[in-house]
């Protein structure tokens, strides 16, 4: 694409052509050959010289101007671009400093190393426009379905030829162990579009679970109309999978529209999917039944949910505990993945043996401390008390209610719990004491003689080390590394503890200490109600 300055009509022809082939603007590669020309003429006349080159739009002619910019007399440096203000009187009547003066100059011949120098810097700046419109092109269609063809295998991954440009499938992003061979037609999933120095890479996927939401939706009509909404979906890619939908036409049950008649509709995903069972299950506010239904085709007798771990404990019966687990654990994985909790799974006898070792624990804890028979004891716990407090500061009408207890034995236990507490209290008080525990921290409203000794078990042993610490070092808590749910012991977590009431005694003893104003944090309230009650009438 040698270009010389007397085939004028040359340069916009060749600029419509190079558009044409690389679907950019004809614009940009005329802009690319001017600034070509202009490097050319650069190394004609000088490199300190400010050579510009501009071509018609309409004849193709190319004007070759020389601009000079006036500066202060102690900055001028370069004099081939550069001149003073009373150098420029010589062209013009007023000159200031920034004016530009220009002069035309004659247009060069490029030879043939000059022409090879400007067809590089016109196919690099195509080059960069060709790759900016396929970034802005691919990149809003990021999260969606794309069909391309298979160009070849690079150590594992698969190029796809997406149209205007090429996609990358890596090798765990496809599905088991399927093969590809070129010019294969293929399906992916447009995961992610990213600006590289190389060009805009398109990473494909055919084992994202947002893949089989997206087949769902080209398959079901009610989804693409928003009447069905997936909220969840779950998958072992290859193997099985599970998808949460519901609807919102009472009229329309999203599972069965899923499945289609006689399955045609979720039978077209799963041959998509290479043969990937799909269960569909519909989704519930309420996660207790969410997670029965997403345990399907097991049943389940129990469901025992921990907000604050966001751990759920599930009990089946004996002989539903394979179907439960499923295969390599893949049902019970799938089902916490749909649901968002960690899953415990126990038989139902293994829950009665635990019942069982918790009713014998506490019913030798009251014998012991209370000094009382095993069936009294046993009573107690049938009841529902749990531990000394519960006995000691109950209202006595509870202890009454059990039968066999008169007054006189009800007030009697409840004495005993409470000489008992008080023991137990003061031994714990002197521990604290002589692991350095201050008067701060033992007179602070809110902590047990106990939780003081643990407190001082862990180093915090003033009023001010307990300011410092953090809620869930006091209450505990749960933090994600590698993927994996963690979790953090907190000091106080054994008197069960909550963050909420960590963060409390927390702030309580910042105040004390004179480090937080009662004001600001009065001020810092109010300012969260009126963003709420804004965020309400934005909504409205």
């Amino acid at each position: 694409m040698a270009i010389t300055s007397a085939n004028q009509l040359e340069l916009l022809q060749t600029a419509e052509a190079v558009a044409r082939e690389k679907l950019i603007d004809p614009e940009l590669v005329v802009q690319a050959m001017e600034d070509s020309l202009a490097r050319a003429a650069k190394s004609r006349y000088g490199a300190d010289m400010d050579i510009r080159v501009n071509i018609d739009r309409k004849t193709g002619r190319a004007t070759f101007t020389r601009v000079r910019t006036v500066v202060e007399d102690d900055l001028l440096e370069n004099y081939h671009a550069e001149l003073t203000a009373e150098q420029a009187k010589a062209f013009m009547a007023d000159p200031k400093v920034g004016d530009e003066i220009t002069e035309e100059v004659p247009p060069v011949e490029l030879g043939r190393i000059a022409a090879q120098s400007a067809k590089q810097v016109i196919l690099q700046k195509v080059r960069e426009a060709e790759r900016d419109r396929q970034y802005e092109e691919f990149k809003d269609r990021a999260q969606t379905i794309i069909n391309g063809v298979v160009k070849r295998e690079e150590y594992g991954n698969i190029i796809v030829d997406i149209g205007r440009g090429e996609g990358i499938l890596r090798r765990n992003e496809k599905i088991g162990r399927e093969t590809y061979r070129p010019n294969d037609r293929i399906r992916c999933f447009i995961k992610d579009v990213r600006r590289e120095p190389r060009g805009p890479q398109v990473f494909l996927s055919r084992t994202a679970p947002e893949f089989m939401a997206a087949l769902f939706k080209m398959e079901v009509p009610e989804i693409y109309d928003g009447i069905i909404e997936i909220k969840a979906v779950a998958r072992d890619p290859g193997s099985r999978a599970k998808i949460a939908v519901i609807s919102y036409d009472s009229s329309i049950d999203p599972v069965g529209a899923c499945v289609g008649m006689r399955g045609s509709r979720v039978q077209a995903v799963v041959n998509e999917l290479q043969g990937e069972k799909i269960d569909i299950i519909p989704w519930n506010e309420d996660q207790a039944t969410f997670l029965v239904n997403a345990l399907q085709p097991a049943e389940v007798s129990k469901v025992v949910i921990d907000e604050d771990a966001a751990r759920i404990e599930v009990v089946v019966p004996d002989e539903q505990l394979s179907l439960a687990i499923g295969r390599r654990g893949q049902n019970v994985r799938l089902a916490s993945q749909l649901t968002g909790l960690d899953i415990d799974i126990m038989t139902e006898s293994d829950e009665s043996a635990r019942r069982q070792a918790e009713f014998a624990e506490r019913t030798a804890l009251f014998m012991e401390t209370l000094d009382i028979d095993e069936m009294m004891a046993q009573l107690l716990v049938a009841e529902g008390f749990a531990n000394l407090e519960e006995v000691a500061y109950v209202e006595l009408d509870e202890l009454l209610s059990i039968d066999g207890f008169d007054e006189d034995t009800a007030q009697e236990l409840q004495a005993r719990a409470r000489d008992r507490l008080e023991a137990i209290n003061a031994a714990a008080l002197e521990a604290a004491r002589a692991l350095g525990a201050e008067d701060s921290l033992i007179s602070f409203e809110g902590l047990t003689p106990q939780m003081v000794e643990a407190l001082a078990k862990d180093g915090v042993k003033t009023l001010e080390d307990f300011a410092t610490c953090a809620d869930w070092e006091l209450a505990g808590g749960w933090t994600t590394e590698g993927g994996q749910r963690v979790k953090d012991d907190g000091i106080l977590e054994p008197f069960e503890m909550s963050l909420e009431e960590a963060q409390h005694l927390v702030m309580t003893a910042r105040i004390q200490l004179g480090w937080v104003d009662p004001a600001d944090l009065e001020q810092d309230a109010d300012d969260e109600d009126l963003s709420a009650d804004d965020g309400d009438e934005e909504s409205v």
